[in-house]
């Protein structure tokens, strides 16, 4: 049967293009087409398995210019394999320590707390670029980049374009070209002053590890590729945004879990359990793909050297073979149930100190439980307003950005 090229069915269909293709596929291995290359598309934590094997696929190859271009950046960690990758990955695991992560939730906070005081009773708030520009204060603090308040809001637009671009081709696209241009400029510059001693910063913080971190050569890096890394860092943080409206859409649809969450410590196991929840319910990465390095075989099935294979991200989250009632939102569902590194997967799968998996998953999750525990603990009324959440958009968020009005200001 001839493979028919995809990709308008893509973006026609968003994040339910792969499930409709495995849906429709007896055996649920898509054979397709995606700009013009041959596909594969797999679901499932052995799926997974099979995935992140690097002697299966290569990551760093399937990246297409698009997202190296807006999301990722180029000549960055992502583009990697091998031994080359995991010398990069552990650059960015130094960072990753239980007291690395405690320092910048808690910087993260005070930003929060300084935000919600500057908020009028009453004044009508867009709760996605609020949180943009909490988390973009919040991570600079904590990376040692200078930031002065006035630049805060356009920082932070032009890290929310970064992910906002990555998956079309229509203006949000050229939007985050040019905001991965001025963002790569303005950290290069402070790498090189990080070098020549113009800049101090903090020991460990990310800005000196990415400054002074070699490769497998034994060289610096070229300013341009740190700068990308140091991006690396501070935008998946200041992506943590969609989790935080999507935490706020899902109090607003069932308030009933703002109270355990509002009596919690934000450390607790329900803060904890509402936050994966948040990341397996609602839409964040559709897929992820990579490309076979010889000839493979998959339950059976024949995937040739050089493939690409997409990892149905999407589909697993909500997968009823997982997933019990996958569509029904109950953060219930993880109390006491271990996590196995290829069930959940809306970060990617497997080890992060080794493989593709993202290693600031454990960042998203502090930060999430944190800011959703802050978040319940507030005294608001939601304006009638459209939060509705496409899911044809990549990344989906709902329409409004979730409008609030302050009742009872309180960073607490």
């Amino acid at each position: 049967m001839p493979e028919f090229d995809d990709t308008l069915s893509l973006l026609l269909e968003g994040y339910g293009w792969l499930p409709n293709l495995r849906r429709r596929t007896p055996g649920g291995v898509v054979r397709t087409r995606l700009m013009g290359r041959r596909a594969v598309g797999l679901c499932g934590p052995e799926a997974a398995r099979f995935f992140y094997d690097e002697d299966h696929l290569r990551r760093g190859t399937a990246l297409p210019e698009m997202v190296k271009s807006t999301l990722v950046g180029h000549g960055a960690v992502h583009t990697l394999d091998s031994a080359e990758h995991r010398l990069r990955k552990a650059m960015f695991m130094t960072l990753m320590t239980d007291e690395g992560i405690a320092a910048l939730t808690g910087h993260t906070m005070t930003a929060w707390d300084e935000t919600v005081a500057s908020w009028a009773d009453g004044r009508r708030v867009v709760l996605f670029d609020e949180v943009a520009k909490v988390l973009t204060r919040g991570v600079c603090r904590w990376t040692g980049v200078p930031l002065d308040d006035t630049d805060v809001e356009t920082a932070a637009t032009d890290l929310l374009a970064l992910v906002d671009g990555f998956a079309t081709a229509g203006p949000r696209h050229w939007r985050a070209r040019a905001a991965r241009r001025r963002r790569e400029a303005w950290l290069a510059a402070v790498v090189r002053n990080v070098r020549h001693g113009a800049l101090s910063v903090p020991a460990g913080s990310a800005a000196d590890v990415v400054a002074h971190h070699r490769g497998s050569d034994g060289e610096l890096l070229d300013p341009r590729v740190a700068a990308v890394e140091l991006l690396n860092v501070i935008r998946p943080t200041v992506a943590v945004s969609w989790y935080v409206t999507f935490a706020a859409h899902a109090l607003h649809r069932w308030p009933e879990y703002r109270a355990p969450l509002r009596d919690g410590d934000g450390e607790g196991s329900f803060a904890e359990m509402f936050a994966q929840e948040v990341r397996r319910f609602y839409p964040f990465a559709p897929f992820v793909g990579g490309r076979a390095v010889r000839d493979l075989s998959w339950q059976g099935q024949r995937i040739g050297a050089g493939s690409l294979v997409l990892l149905d991200i999407y589909g697993q989250n909500h997968d009823p073979l997982l997933w019990k009632k996958p569509y029904a939102f109950d953060p219930q569902r993880f109390d006491g149930r271990q996590i196995g590194a290829f069930d959940l997967i809306p970060q990617g799968g497997g080890d992060p100190r080794t493989g593709h998996r993202c290693p600031g998953e454990p960042i998203t999750v502090a930060l999430l439980q944190a800011l959703t525990t802050r978040l319940a603990r507030l005294r608001y009324d939601v304006p009638d307003q459209d939060l509705g959440i496409s899911l044809r958009r990549i990344p989906a968020r709902p329409a409004s950005g979730f409008v609030l009005t302050l009742t009872r200001p309180s960073g607490r």
